[in-house]
């Protein structure tokens, strides 16, 4: 497309603006372009001068992205599986894996399902973007079959179900999509300052707190680099450490992956630094299985431009999740099976 005399990429929410055509005059926001910002490098297309009206979804009566000029009607689960919401039991020990990154949940989906997992279902955050339709991962990772159903919970929007928090999320991806391991993380897109405290991956804390509060048994998906420049995502970020040290309120299950050397004393004398050991629950897992589920499934996954020959620590930080989370699952199966 052509803006300002100048050639450039737009994307268009056709749920929101109605269908694009060559040759249509677009209003559209430049503002990521021209601040130049590393998720942005397109436009975002506002409206279509002239197009049709855009109609809202059947029975829908839940407004997300609320009071922005392209709000959006849905049909939420609260709505639409009242009953099963109201009269859940809770996630009755259900494990949940907590990423700080989109592309980590995945990593994670992918070890979850080497290890055996039989439902996998994603609940989308609302703390980065919020039309679920900007990501690229999840019709790969359900094509794929890494997937079996997401949600998109708070402001965010596009899911294959709705739900007005993450609290009803995940009660949505246990009661009515019937996971077995539930993944918990933003959209892509997320937001840091550099500063403690304005970073947007914090909102995974009180997801996992979410999950304790709801009976779920959640684990802690660390982000760990040793390609990334910046000191402070060296190792163990500080996103991570932030949240296991000062957000969550309960004991929580970490995975850390199986590494040698120096990257794993630099990763383990970070926790400890943090008198995490004391505080939850840190258990070495082999992200590797994750890794190899990807390759064997075709599904290419980056973050920060990076892949998995080019950060081996984060991918196996992040598939070791899912592996545990998997695991958990199964001796939880086991259990009730025990007991009937």
């Amino acid at each position: 497309m052509e803006v300002e005399g100048k050639r450039g990429r737009a994307i268009a929410f056709t749920d929101l603006v109605g269908p694009v055509a060559r040759g249509d005059h677009l209003i559209v926001n430049t503002s990521s372009v021209a601040l130049g910002l590393g998720t942005g490098g397109f436009h975002l297309v506002v409206a279509v001068e002239g197009g049709p009206d855009t109609e809202l979804a059947s029975a829908a009566r839940t407004m997300k992205a609320r009071y922005m000029p392209l709000q959006v009607a849905v049909r939420a689960v609260e709505d639409a599986h009242r009953e099963a919401i109201e009269g859940s039991a809770g996630l009755r020990g259900t494990p949940v894996v907590c990423a700080p990154l989109h592309s980590m949940m995945a990593i994670a989906a992918a070890g979850a399902r080497a290890a055996g997992a039989n439902k996998i279902v994603y609940v989308m955050t609302d703390g980065a973007a919020l039309p679920g339709a900007l990501s690229r991962l999840v019709p790969s990772l359900r094509a794929a079959g890494l997937l079996d159903g997401w949600i998109s919970a708070g402001q965010a929007f596009g899911g294959e179900l709705e739900a007005v928090t993450v609290w009803t999320g995940l009660l949505a991806a246990v009661e009515v999509l019937g996971a077995d391991v539930v993944l918990v993380a933003d959209g892509p897109g997320n937001l840091g300052t550099d500063t403690t405290w304005g970073v947007s991956a914090l909102g995974n804390g009180q997801a996992i707190d979410a999950a304790h509060t709801l009976g779920g048994r959640p684990v802690a998906a660390l982000r760990i680099s040793f390609a990334d420049q910046r000191e402070r995502h060296r190792g163990v970020s500080h996103h991570s450490l932030t949240i296991l040290d000062k957000v969550v309120t309960r004991p929580v299950n970490v995975a850390v992956p199986v590494l040698e050397g120096d990257e794993r004393a630099r990763v383990w004398g970070s926790l400890r630094a943090r008198a995490l050991e004391d505080r939850h629950h840190l258990v070495e897992v082999d992200g590797h299985p994750a890794l190899g589920e990807l390759e064997r499934r075709e599904v290419v996954v980056e973050s920060m431009g990076r892949r998995a020959e080019d950060d081996p620590a984060f991918f196996l930080a992040a598939g070791a999740a899912g592996v545990l989370a998997a695991r958990m699952s199964a001796g939880s199966r086991a259990w009730r099976s025990s007991r009937a």
